[in-house]
């Protein structure tokens, strides 16, 4: 089995552990580090809908904590059951963009088998950094 192949059977079955008592909407994602750890992450819903957390963003803070602010990501893989398969949202891309390049890999799968593949930089090839951060001018 290759690495995508074997990432997407892994977000698969960690989506069968997410929250999502609204929306039923089950997602699961990991998320391969440079140093060879993947990590994996649910979506956590919230009857306030600005509480809820993405997978690929619960996946990302279980990265960064485990292996510090220094942490690259190598691929993110996302299991969801629409079809096509369905990418990170815009907040997710945004920030994982502080954790990978523009040509990291972005495996989207689903449960009919369908797989889309793109580089990060296809998703967000305009990602908001901190350079772009300038102090006021008086």
């Amino acid at each position: 089995m290759s690495t995508s192949t074997d990432h997407l059977e892994r977000a698969r079955t960690v989506s069968e552990r997410a929250y999502a008592p609204y929306s039923r909407y089950h997602v699961g994602a990991c998320l391969l580090s440079t140093s060879g750890v993947v990590y994996d992450g649910v979506n956590v819903e919230n009857a306030s809908y600005g509480g809820t957390i993405c997978a690929e963003r619960m996946a990302l803070g279980a990265a960064v904590t485990a292996e510090g602010p220094s942490m690259r990501l190598r691929q993110v893989t996302v299991y969801t059951t629409t079809s096509p398969p369905a990418a990170p949202c815009g907040l997710c891309l945004q920030v994982i963009s502080e954790f990978c390049a523009t040509d990291t890999r972005v495996v989207c799968g689903n449960h009919k088998g369908e797989v889309r593949i793109f580089s990060f930089g296809s998703l967000l090839p305009q990602a908001f950094h901190g350079h772009e951060i300038t102090p006021a001018q008086d």
